[in-house]
């Protein structure tokens, strides 16, 4: 099939969309489009590819059937599902975060490699049946800066040898099944205290840190035949001084492709996040990802203006047309291990989905009994264990902080963390912590910690375009006040390890204590049976 430069180009280009089906349903309309703008870009324009947020895991299989139903070309249809399908559509397995599979090889390597195994399996296979073919994981970044805003949990682990070998097994699992994995973020992510969704970070270290620290899993990556890698918005001075990453022929092409052979794709981490929308325009970012090698343009924020960019850098000399024919080629190639009937001669009829083998597919009892024992397996607990209530009609408390309220899906009145301390007598009281940063007022002025016996539940984890900072310190102030009233009942973290880490030395040994990486009902339920015993 003969491409003109601007269906060549529109390969090139995957596009964010809503999961959901419904335009009034759409979540972020800076960077999700109405349905006949979306039909647009698939059908007339040729766009290459979609990532998807948000939604049922349902209504998913649906929506993808009618991206691939629109498009001119097979769609590669990509999705963050790190932690699994759940993770972002509802109702798939939602796994646990990457370092509770880590923080199991502490006992054994060679089982948390099978539960990494098994867990690419699982997202492998509930991924392909709701109309995903590309699997935007491993995270194989070595998350050694406790101040990560956002690798943190995402990260298998601390050292290169836990992350190499259990990203390595996660692939294989995935490999069981015909879809797409990406290793991410090159050179790697781990050692910034900035969240390159806000701003550009810098790695300082010298070559031989980098070769030695933070290259050996994407090395290891490579040989076991991930399909793609994702640049990181990163700043190396190292290797460049001036570009980041994603945007550094020195990078991309003398680092990635030449110094350690990878032939697969390289797409840019989205193009839309602050490390490169606050210091590019669309078309210069576009331009010059591709100059740098980037086969994959990742979210920009208006496809049409990205590949007349490209189009006319071609035009003008600027860019090779050879080098868009590379991308092609190996896109192509990508797309015929996910579509391995398809031939470019005919047009694609997307596969119809029955409803019952999506519904029979999903969530299945297997995968649920893995991710409960991951929880089990990786969860920490101290003090006087389990919880003796008293027997006083005392008032109690629930005191339960959590980042972002108007975003967070993992609570509600009938999740353990509120619905099991609601049922023992507990009175709740909620802390917003995006509310109290957002409000600019005094953090006592907005906290009426009572002075009764209270349960301190805390949810921290990495959030992109999100810094955790102010939810610490308002966690942290929490806990002093707790502490000074001699009040603190018990403390659950959900999340961070590093939460724990700084909280652990300043309650008495004495206290009980539960940690879980997970902050799903599921984990709720886990620690709150440890916690109380029942």
């Amino acid at each position: 099939m003969t491409l003109s430069l601007a269906e060549q180009v529109a390969q090139m280009v995957v596009v964010r969309a809503s999961g959901f089906l419904f335009d009034h349903q759409i979540r972020y309309p800076l960077w999700e489009p109405p349905v006949h703008r979306l039909q647009h870009w698939l059908q007339d324009l040729g766009v290459g590819g979609v990532i998807l947020v948000d939604g049922s895991a349902m209504e998913l299989a649906i929506r993808t059937q009618l991206l691939q139903s629109w498009a001119k070309f097979p769609l590669l249809v990509a999705a963050d599902v790190e932690e699994g399908v759940g993770q972002r559509f509802a109702g798939a397995t939602w796994l646990p975060p990457m370092m509770a599979i880590g923080a199991l090889a502490n006992q054994s390597l060679e089982q948390a490699e099978l539960y990494a195994e098994k867990i690419g399996e699982i997202i492998a296979q509930e991924a392909l049946i709701v109309g995903l073919n590309w699997i935007l994981a491993p995270v194989v970044d070595v998350n050694n800066n406790p101040k990560n805003p956002v690798i943190n949990v995402r990260s298998f682990g601390e050292t290169p040898e836990r992350v190499s070998r259990l990203a390595t097994a996660l692939i294989r699992g995935c490999q069981r099944y015909p879809v797409l994995t990406a290793a991410k973020h090159f050179p790697g992510h781990g050692d910034t205290a900035i969240d390159s969704h806000i701003e550009l970070p810098s790695i300082p270290h010298p070559d031989e840190r980098l070769t030695e620290i933070e290259l050996p899993p994407f090395v290891a990556s490579m040989k076991s035949g991930v399909d793609a890698v994702m640049m990181a918005h990163l700043l190396i001075p190292a290797w460049d001084a001036e570009r980041p990453a994603t945007l550094s022929p020195a990078i991309v092409q003398g680092q990635l492709r030449q110094r350690l052979g990878f032939e697969g794709l390289v797409v840019t981490d989205a193009l839309v996040m602050g490390a490169i929308a606050k210091r590019y325009s669309q078309e210069e970012a576009a331009i010059l990802a591709v100059e740098a090698g980037a086969d994959i343009l990742l979210m920009p924020l208006d496809p049409q203006v990205t590949i007349e960019a490209v189009c006319g850098a071609v035009a003008e000399g600027r860019i090779p047309r050879e080098r868009i024919e590379a991308s092609v080629n190996r896109i192509w190639q990508a797309k015929a291990k996910v579509f391995p009937n398809w031939r470019s001669s005919e047009p694609y009829i997307p596969t119809q989905r029955d409803p019952k083998i999506v519904f029979d597919s999903l969530s299945q009892r297997i995968s649920q009994e893995t991710v409960t024992t991951i929880l089990q397996q990786s969860l920490k607990q101290g003090g006087n264990l389990p919880l003796v209530i008293p027997q006083t009609p005392q008032p109690l408390q629930n005191l339960v902080i959590v980042d972002d309220l108007l975003n967070c899906a993992i609570l509600g009145n009938h999740t353990p963390a509120i619905a099991r301390p609601t049922q023992l007598g507990y009175q709740l009281q909620l802390v917003d912590c995006h509310a109290v940063v957002s409000s600019g007022s005094e953090t006592d002025s907005l906290l009426r910690i009572s002075s009764d016996p209270t349960l301190l539940q805390v949810f921290i984890r990495a959030n992109a375009f999100r810094d955790s900072s102010g939810l610490t310190q308002i966690a942290q102030h929490c806990l002093n006040i707790l502490l000074r009233q001699n009040q603190l009942q018990a403390l659950v973290i959900y999340g961070s390890p590093y939460t724990l880490e700084q909280f652990l030395p300043q309650i008495p040994s004495t206290t009980p204590f539960v940690f879980s990486y997970g902050q799903t009902p599921t984990a709720q339920a886990i620690a709150l049976k440890v916690l109380w015993g029942i």
